[in-house]
């Protein structure tokens, strides 16, 4: 909250709107630490973080100001200028582990300002509601999230930071994934610097092959999730490729990571926190990106309309993708089905864009004013 005026808006905080955007910049930071950091990477300071309740949160605020407060008064470094990584037994200062630690700090640090709440940050609040005006989204309006799969891959694709070179975006058309068209997104069309990584030489890709975000909308069932597909989350969740799932309850966007028993395990977007100025200074906080507390929801409340992710490094990985997902999207008994399909070839040889305007090609959530439908989500219900 607090931020700079949204595009064509006066609104300076998110609130009672923006989840579903939120929820998305988490699944979209998720692809980008697997990508610049590894799947074995952690934030050190993340066990240390506070759970954010009102109570805690105060507290903790309030001693963190104390302490800056006395530090300013007695002309000694506060807590945060006081801090400096951590030495461990046998490691020497300036060794190959603190180097790579360093290394990756400021990859992450790097991350996190990609998604400030500022106009010039690619992946910003301002950015996504920017790039929402096009296909006829305002600041303040809702956004489902097949909306916002759409907007993530066109911001991912317009990215002009060199580190993002190396990853693109693609979203399914018609719950359907092309598997042509994916291995095309993990083909550069044109051979440029290699993407900032933090592994060995050994480790690194060509430069010809980028990764790719696949972002599948689908619909679970009617008004309410259908119990049938209970399972089938839960495979796609344990799935290591997974990146999670965006959607929420009726109105109420969420980002879910897991699942526990019959309950998914989500991170909340709902937290008001204060705007944190990215681009003044290369020491912002970072404890307002980073949820310290997870939480827990049953099945029965999951929304219908969501939008499942997929991290792919390069095209060998999406054949393995393509060859677990196989399985989890067998018909069974109860899922007769499938949520989304997997088909060789590419969109084009379906012919599936023949009759649409350039428009409808490049937002195919834009729809003819003088047609009338009855809408869940972002699906039309025939």
């Amino acid at each position: 909250m607090d931020f700079p005026p949204l595009p064509d808006s006066s609104l300076t905080s998110d609130c009672g709107w923006g989840c579903m955007l939120r929820a998305g910049q988490m699944m979209l930071a998720q692809a980008l630490c697997l990508h610049l950091l590894g799947r074995d990477w952690t934030w050190s300071e993340a066990l240390t973080l506070q759970p954010l309740d009102a109570e805690t949160w105060t507290a903790s605020a309030a001693k963190r100001l104390a302490a800056s407060l006395e530090a300013s008064l007695q002309g000694s470094p506060g807590p945060s200028e006081q801090w400096s990584p951590p030495v461990h037994q046998g490691q020497a200062p300036g060794s190959a582990e603190e180097a790579d630690a360093h290394l990756k700090a400021m990859y992450h640090r790097t991350l996190v300002s990609w998604f400030g709440d500022s106009p010039a940050a690619p992946f910003g609040l301002h950015r996504l509601v920017r790039l929402g005006l096009m296909m006829g989204k305002q600041a303040g309006d809702w956004y489902g999230p097949a909306v916002v799969a759409h907007i993530l891959r066109k911001a991912v694709e317009e990215a002009m930071d060199p580190g993002l070179a190396g990853i693109t975006a693609y979203v399914s058309q018609d719950c359907t994934v092309y598997s042509a068209d994916v291995i095309d997104s993990h083909r550069a069309a044109e051979p440029g610097p290699e993407p900032k990584r933090c592994s060995s030489p050994q480790e690194r890709q060509p430069v010809s092959d980028r990764a790719v975000v696949i972002l599948i909308p689908v619909r679970l069932g009617g008004e309410k999730t259908n119990p049938d597909y209970f399972n089938f989350a839960k495979n796609i969740l344990s799935l290591e490729y997974c990146l999670g799932i965006i959607g929420g309850k009726p109105k109420q966007a969420c980002y879910f990571v897991g699942f526990q028993d019959d309950s998914l395990i989500y991170m909340d977007p709902h937290y008001s926190q204060s705007f944190v100025d990215v681009s003044t200074s290369s020491d912002f906080p970072l404890q307002s990106y980073h949820c310290p507390s997870p939480k827990k929801m049953p099945f029965s409340k999951m929304d219908p309309s969501c939008t499942i992710g997929f991290y792919s490094r390069s095209a060998q990985d999406y054949e393995r993708i393509r060859q677990e997902l196989s399985k989890v999207l067998q018909p069974s008994a109860k899922e007769k089905y499938p949520a989304f399909t997997i088909v060789q070839g590419r969109s084009t040889d379906y012919d599936l864009s023949a009759a649409l305007t350039p428009e409808k090609r490049e937002w195919p959530f834009i729809r003819a004013p003088q047609r009338s439908v009855t809408t869940a989500g972002d699906f039309v219900l025939l």
